[in-house]
């Protein structure tokens, strides 16, 4: 399997494909991201900010902005090792937002406040690859599923 990090979407069919519909129900973005060393601005700023550093001026501004897109921050946490499989370097961070549909999230990556933040994005991220997810229905998906999401509840 060959693993392309990118900061910025390169292949059209998949642009595309972003623009439709999608699945039904909440989707769970989730992001695995890889710092770069030193921030580097596309203006050609002076900082003295790690990558992380700048992403996470970014991603402050982002959960301001969910909200205003049906969405919300659910989840994040450094990558601390590698138990299973193979990759030449792991990523840094892996943080999961949630949407009501693929449609919010474009109508976020497209809004004025979204492109004035990502400026701290491209400067911090060396790369990331976002995985599109969806929950199974329970039901029709394996039993301990159902288990897992009633011990949810409890």
């Amino acid at each position: 399997m060959e693993v392309i990090n990118e900061v910025l979407p390169t292949n059209p069919v998949r642009m595309q494909k972003m623009m439709e519909k999608g699945p039904d129900g909440p989707v769970f973005m989730i992001n695995l991201l890889k710092f770069k060393d030193h921030a580097e601005y596309e203006d050609g700023r002076e900082t003295d900010l790690t990558g992380r550093q700048a992403y996470n001026l970014y991603g402050a501004a982002v959960a301001g902005i969910l909200p205003d897109f049906g969405g919300s921050f659910f989840f994040m946490s450094d990558v601390t090792f590698l138990s299973l499989g193979q990759v030449e370097e792991l990523w840094d961070e892996v943080a999961i937002a949630v949407y009501p549909d693929r449609a919010a999230l474009a109508r976020m990556s497209s809004s004025d406040e979204w492109r004035a933040a990502s400026v701290h994005r491209s400067a911090g991220l060396a790369g990331q690859l976002n995985l599109e997810t969806v929950m199974p229905d329970p039901v029709k998906s394996l039993p301990w599923m159902k288990l897992f999401l009633e011990s949810m509840d409890a």
